[in-house]
């Protein structure tokens, strides 16, 4: 059985034998036009400018070895060089570390939000699973010492009968476990390119009360990850911001704005008493 891996910044493809390691490159791993950035303050900075660092120019390489099934944990190797195909030693943390790495399934059915550990010499390994046969797409988030924040996206294909694409719910209160979340926005229709504030309240699914035992997650109150609906996903439908400070008690605050018009899904991460709740809603924005 073969495997099909595209690195989509180069628009190149290749044909991968099961069970052998498998090996993915991109070239063009400058920031999105559409990655935002928000530092968690009051001040925040816009799609596409978010940083005035010059950009490193990457090349990311990704390798998955052993064979690759839905549910079996497979090794991932990101290689991580310059322009020169020389590797980048070293990286500056963000958001209290070194990558970050999303994987979501092509139709947003699933997310992970993983941290894969530097070995040196621009080498990062993690270990992970794809939950299902089908398509995915993995946007790896770092940062090259002294440069701009880069984002670099593989997609991989795992063998089987992909799911049916679920209903999409566009409802605005959801319960995640013994959390209930309400979403909703400073503006009452969302609008593409306007600046829009996010609002996470955050409730004991119990006692309905706002709660108290929210600590930090990744150095900040929440993290919170965007991603527009298309048929395939580029760097240019993410979206990474980060949580305003001073907020009250089971409020989490987002800055961004969504860059064109169609269907996104958010996930908003909050740590709960050392357990980290995931909120999925689904907003359409016109």
């Amino acid at each position: 059985m073969k495997l099909l891996f595209t690195a989509l910044a180069i628009t190149s493809t290749i044909l991968l034998t099961q069970g052998c390691a498998s090996v993915v490159q991109s070239t063009d791993n400058s920031k999105s036009d559409h990655h935002n950035h928000s530092d968690g303050s009051n001040n925040h900075d816009h799609h596409g400018g978010h940083s005035e660092l010059e950009s490193a120019s990457t090349i990311a390489k990704l390798t998955l070895s052993g064979k690759i099934a839905a549910n079996t944990p497979v090794p991932l190797v990101i290689d991580v060089k310059d322009k020169n195909g020389q590797a980048i030693a070293y990286f500056d943390k963000f958001q209290e570390q070194l990558m970050h790495l999303i994987i979501v399934g092509d139709n947003l059915d699933t997310f992970n939000h993983i941290h894969p550990t530097y070995k040196g010499n621009g080498r990062f390994e993690v270990q992970t699973s794809f939950p299902h046969p089908g398509n995915y797409t993995l946007f790896s988030d770092y940062k090259p010492a002294g440069k701009a924040e880069e984002v670099s996206l593989l997609k991989a294909q795992v063998p089987g009968e992909a799911p049916n694409t679920p209903k999409i719910d566009f409802s605005s209160t959801n319960t995640f476990g013994n959390t209930l979340a309400n979403l909703k926005f400073s503006q009452p229709t969302l609008k593409a390119g306007q600046e829009v504030n996010v609002i996470f309240n955050l409730q004991d699914a119990a006692t309905k009360q706002p709660i108290k035992d929210l600590q930090p997650y990744l150095g900040e109150r929440g993290h919170l990850v965007i991603i527009k609906r298309t048929k395939s996903l580029t760097r240019a439908d993410y979206i990474h911001a980060h949580a305003l400070k001073d907020t009250p008690d089971g409020e989490v605050n987002f800055i961004t704005n969504f860059p064109q018009r169609g269907d996104y899904k958010l996930w908003g991460q909050f740590n709960r008493n050392g357990k980290i709740i995931t909120a999925e809603f689904w907003v359409t924005v016109q």
